[in-house]
């Protein structure tokens, strides 16, 4: 009798999903038309928008990292800033700073690149530890503080970073507390030879035509924002947030593992599998939906032991192999 009341109450809230399905369909075609392949990348990247996430988006140069994510830009009717982080760069760049007006007296606060709707930082890892860290509290609580005083962002505010996993000359790693604010992880492949042929005729049928002019704006901030709020109405049952859970604690009790997952990743699949469910035209989270965001919210996240990282593991193939040991409910 139960599960019948809990179906019927699930029945009599289903969620409108129509306006936001065609938006990601929209927002995809226009990505499309410059971005060859790179599916999962895109839907990732569509799917941190509507979670509110932040992405970490890695490797190596020319896959189109930077180009994409200032396409996502594009596609969206907001403030836009690209950031490009370099070894002499300091936080003031990035935040702001204080300069002394004559006419009044008095210090007024000039605000830096960091305050926009969408963030776009290049070559995160380039610039050194403090400035880093000056993005430590506008990524988790949307808001910086200078001389004491706040000032919060406007929302939507998303910050996209690229990185290069193969050059670490003059690099700086990423600290664990930076890293568990992305939301995802997104490793960029080489494109198929289908994809590179297509990607050379592009080119060559664009001539002179820039590639930005070809995107156009679908979304505004505020249809973020509510389609932001619309995520979070789409029903989890309780079951899946136990499995949601008994994945992160398997991170924390593996032989393989040096660092497990903090509760944050729990709220990143959690709200990452609601997102990709709308995106899919579910008012509900599913299992298979989990188990597809789940690497991409987990693998920055967690540290092998130096041992099994001798012996060729990766943290693609921990997670793989946690996903498969634990009981998917049913």
């Amino acid at each position: 009798m139960e599960n019948t009341d809990n179906f019927e109450s699930h029945f009599s809230s289903r969620i409108d999903l129509d306006e936001l399905n065609a938006a990601v369909t929209e927002i995809k075609s226009e990505l499309q038309k410059i971005i060859v392949g790179q599916e999962e990348m895109l839907e990732l990247l569509i799917v941190a928008i509507l979670s509110d996430g932040h992405v970490l988006i890695e490797g190596v140069p020319g896959v189109a990292k930077t180009l994409t994510a200032k396409l996502i830009a594009k596609s969206i009717d907001a403030d836009f800033s690209r950031i490009q982080f370099t070894p002499d760069l300091m936080p003031s760049d990035i935040l702001g700073t204080s300069i002394f007006n004559p006419k009044d007296q008095a210090f007024e606060f000039k605000k830096g690149p960091v305050f926009s709707n969408i963030i776009l930082i290049d070559e995160i890892n380039r610039a050194p530890a403090k400035t880093q860290a000056a993005l430590f509290e506008v990524m988790e609580e949307y808001q910086i503080t200078m001389d004491g005083i706040r000032y919060d962002m406007k929302k939507p505010f998303l910050v996209f970073a690229t990185q290069n996993p193969i050059e670490q000359e003059g690099t700086y790693a990423l600290p664990e507390a930076q890293l568990d604010r992305f939301l995802f992880k997104i490793n960029v492949p080489y494109p198929n030879l289908e994809e590179e042929l297509r990607i050379i005729e592009n080119q060559h049928h664009r001539k002179e035509k820039p590639l930005l002019a070809a995107v156009k704006p679908v979304l505004s901030s505020e249809k973020i924002i509510e389609y932001q709020k619309l995520v979070k109405s789409i029903v989890i049952e309780n079951h899946l947030l136990k499995y949601i859970a008994e994945i992160i604690i398997n991170t924390r009790n593996n032989a393989n593992l040096y660092l497990g997952a903090s509760p944050r990743a729990s709220l990143a699949i959690m709200t990452a599998s609601k997102a990709l469910a709308a995106m899919n035209g579910r008012d509900f989270v599913t299992p298979d939906v989990i188990k597809k965001v789940a690497p991409s919210v987990l693998k920055h996240r967690i540290i092998l032991t130096p041992e099994k990282e001798m012996e060729g593991l990766t943290p693609e193939k921990i997670i793989g192999q946690i996903l498969e040991i634990i009981d998917i409910p049913r």
